[in-house]
């Protein structure tokens, strides 16, 4: 590895950093302007774990920097309710008890007078979602931001209907071979005629203008066809006989399954590819699909724990959809940077990984789990039904839900998610994934 490349990925790496802190700070800045906006007491706003390395204080709120930058977080004053008898209770000799305890009296530690008016718990339940909803959602609004911004000026890597080559022969997609053998028949594509810079504009007479209208109907045609194709500024019409052949199979988006083929009719030709840019509406739709992929990889989470374990302690492949924690994240930042591609490019490789990232934050924060905002948000809403059931019902109002008692579920939560990351890092470290 040459000197130059190795301050590339330094360089990588250092970019994706400081995205990553960006990141971090914009999620605690939407915990922290709602907290204030209710008038909740937030005695730190904290970028980072570990040791402090610079802060300052502003009005009632500390702000600075630690040293691991892994995440961040606001301290904000009663997250807990105090105990049934309106008091911090004593330490309780059982584990379990002291858990709540524990939690109960870290969320009261900084009490100063005047603080009763402006502690967590006492807000209605509608304006703790929203102080706890705010974080992720501005890493929602980032990720959006980035992806739109990117796709609708740096555009995606396209197929399109202009030709790149031409196969000599028909070979099942399914043989891991390029060389033609004397058995394999002709290419419907070369016997046609068909020439790289040709543009095909039109299938059996009807006007094409997107590779994905286009491979859907030679995929459906088995038997003659008239190609009609535009070279050197003029339209002409070939006729070809398109073969059945195995080809890679494409889900409902279609995108190609690997691995898995179909029977279908063959052309044979490589199709162009092109960055173009996205409209809005396109845009949109694509960001959509990107939520729903992200949301479906949070679902396959335990399904890929096989995976990263023999990828990490064996000599097993590391899939490509394969999950990534922020040490791989940043080396495949690092790993940008020395490709041999425009800058743009890099850029908007860099920005679409910082979009992910974000998309990723948000959505494994909205998980209804503690110590996640998602598992605040299900106890406020749980707070907000009880007492709302209790009024309709005229029954006592059950008071503020004690979210303290859901601590000991928060830690095990919490160590289940430990060892997940710990095992990520070390399969990133061992067995990375890297750009193909």
């Amino acid at each position: 590895m040459s000197m130059t490349t190795i301050l590339l990925t330094i360089l990588g790496i250092a970019v994706f950093a400081v995205g990553l802190l960006f990141s971090i700070a914009w999620h605690e800045l939407g915990h922290l302007s709602t907290a204030k906006l209710f008038g909740i007491r937030v005695p730190q706003y904290m970028v980072g774990f570990g040791p402090t390395i610079w802060s300052r204080k502003k009005g009632d709120t500390e702000y600075g920097f630690k040293a691991i930058p892994a995440g961040g977080y606001i301290r904000m004053i009663g997250m807990f309710p105090p105990g049934p008898d309106g008091k911090l209770e004593a330490r309780s000799t059982s584990p379990w008890r002291g858990m709540i305890e524990d939690a109960r009296s870290a969320a009261f530690e900084e009490l100063e007078p005047g603080d009763e008016k402006r502690l967590f718990y006492t807000r209605k339940p509608w304006k703790r979602v929203i102080v706890m909803f705010a974080g992720p959602f501005m890493n929602l609004i980032l990720a959006v931001a980035i992806f739109l911004g990117v796709s609708m000026t740096f555009g995606f890597q396209t197929q399109t209907t202009d030709v790149a080559g031409v196969q000599k022969c028909v070979i099942s997609q399914s043989e891991k071979r390029e060389t033609c053998k004397k058995s394999d028949p002709v290419s419907p594509a070369k016997a046609a005629g068909l020439k790289v810079g040709d543009k095909i504009v039109a299938f059996n007479g009807q006007k094409i203008d997107e590779w994905s209208t286009l491979s859907d109907k030679i995929r459906d045609t088995i038997g003659p066809a008239t190609i009609t194709v535009r070279r050197d500024g003029q339209e002409q019409t070939l006729h070809a006989v398109l073969k059945k052949n195995a080809v890679a199979k494409k889900d409902s988006d279609g995108e190609v399954v690997p691995g898995k083929f179909v029977s279908a009719g063959y052309l044979g030709f490589a199709a162009k590819t092109e960055i173009v840019p996205l409209s809005f509406g396109d845009s949109v739709v694509r960001m959509g699909d990107m939520l729903e992929n992200g949301v479906d990889s949070i679902i396959a989470l335990p399904s890929k724990i096989p995976g990263l374990w023999n990828a990490a302690f064996s000599d097993g492949e590391r899939a490509d959809d394969s999950p990534v924690g922020v040490i791989g994240a940043a080396r495949i930042g690092g790993e940008v940077m020395t490709l041999d591609v425009p800058a743009q490019n890099q850029v908007a490789m860099m920005l679409f990984l910082l979009a992910g990232f974000n998309l990723s934050l948000f959505l494994f924060n909205m998980l209804p789990l503690l110590p996640l905002d998602g598992g605040h948000i299900a106890g406020a809403l749980w707070e907000a039904l009880r007492r709302n059931t209790a009024r309709v019902f005229k029954r006592p109002d059950p008071g503020p839900f004690d979210v303290a008692k859901l601590m000991p579920v928060a830690y095990v939560v919490a160590g289940v998610f430990i060892c997940f990351t710990l095992l990520v890092l070390v399969a990133d470290v061992v067995n990375p994934v890297k750009i193909s």
